[in-house]
């Protein structure tokens, strides 16, 4: 995927922590990027040591080599600095996966004219099934949104959206996997107090998020019918799903979304 006014590689991502190896992991795997068209800047001489061992092919630095198109990969307390890397690198265009850092803030630290996109990405990009949301900077054509959604989308499923909608997005998705974790460990334990023995519990309840995850995604149908499918008037499910609504589970995650999406907000305008 070269591009135009490109010195020397395809693309330079500063940061090698969990979402800048995943992200390069799934360019690599998808076969959109070859090992040799990719840079790597890394503060961390450990962690160096185990991107050039991971990857074999790709530029693991310290430093940043001339190259058009960059991703920031960093903790948000670092952007200052990455940003200061890529000051003589020709760079045109940034994608940031910072949380919590706007727009605005990145255009002002990049080079003037930067075409700068901002994501959201969740997690489970780790292993390929990430969801992530994309915002264009003032700068950003079209075509810079392209490139950022062929990047995003070798990792799971990327929407486009306004930057006003990104703390939405932290709120739902990209929180999102700590909600189902604990209703993860919330079930597993409710299996092993109803009797069954902790792996068996864990067995279950994880094939059972996967298999509803499935049909949610590959039925057509809304979580609404899909629900009242399981659900005979009666029954055990109703029963189970009576407790649930009196216990107040729906409000308690509409409660936690909001109070992610406003933690988000602060967060940004810190």
């Amino acid at each position: 995927m070269p591009v135009s006014g490109e010195t020397s590689k395809s693309l330079l991502i500063v940061g090698g922590g969990r979402m800048g190896r995943a992200l390069l992991a799934g360019l690599l795997a998808a076969g959109d990027l070859e090992a040799g068209e990719c840079v790597v800047v890394e503060a961390s001489p450990s962690a160096r040591a185990e991107l050039t061992t991971g990857f074999p092919g790709v530029l693991v630095t310290e430093e940043a080599v001339p190259c058009a198109s960059a991703v920031l990969a960093v903790k948000p307390a670092d952007v200052e600095s990455a940003c200061r890397l890529l000051d003589h690198t020709g760079v045109e265009r940034v994608l940031s996966i910072l949380a919590g850092t706007p727009l605005d803030r990145l255009e002002s630290l990049l080079p003037s004219g930067t075409a700068v996109i901002r994501a959201m990405p969740n997690t489970p990009a780790l292993l390929g099934s990430g969801a992530t949301a994309i915002a264009a900077g003032s700068q950003a054509t079209e075509a810079d949104l392209d490139w950022a959604e062929r990047l995003l989308g070798s990792v799971g499923l990327v929407v486009r959206l306004q930057e006003k909608s990104l703390d939405a997005v932290t709120g739902l998705s990209g929180s999102g996997p700590a909600y189902v974790f604990m209703v993860a460990e919330a079930l597993i334990e409710a299996g092993v107090l109803a009797g069954l023995d902790r792996p068996t519990a864990r067995a279950l309840t994880i094939q059972t998020l996967l298999g509803s995850a499935r049909m949610l995604a590959e039925t057509g149908q809304s979580p609404e019918e899909l629900r009242a499918q399981v659900t005979s008037p009666g029954g055990t499910t109703a029963a189970g799903l009576r407790v649930l609504e009196s216990a107040g589970v729906r409000a308690a995650f509409l409660e936690a979304v909001m109070a992610a999406t406003a933690r988000s907000r602060e967060l940004g305008r810190g």
